[in-house]
């Protein structure tokens, strides 16, 4: 009979490692975001994104001719921080 005993923790960990490789590069694969890239990511309307933190001094944006681009990586950040600000409320 064979016996494997497997540390739970270290497994646990490895998988995280690896997901978070995978999250980081899927992640920012692009560069710039468009306004429909944005909804898809924040899975909220335009309307809704408007009226919350669009406006917002911090929200990393760029109008090029009549089109909203944002940078992946900031707006990520800006998001990440945007939702801590709101924790335990």
């Amino acid at each position: 009979m064979i016996e494997v005993k497997i540390d739970q923790s270290t497994v646990e960990q490895i998988c995280r490692e690896e997901v978070q490789k995978r999250l980081d590069k899927a992640e920012f694969d692009m560069v710039m975001w468009d306004k429909n890239e944005l909804v898809r990511r924040t899975c909220m309307s335009w309307s809704s994104i408007q009226r919350t933190f669009f406006y917002e001094k911090d929200f990393p944006k760029v109008k090029l001719g009549g089109k909203w681009y944002f940078p992946a990586e900031q707006a990520t950040q800006f998001l990440l921080n945007y939702l801590d600000r709101f924790k335990g409320e």
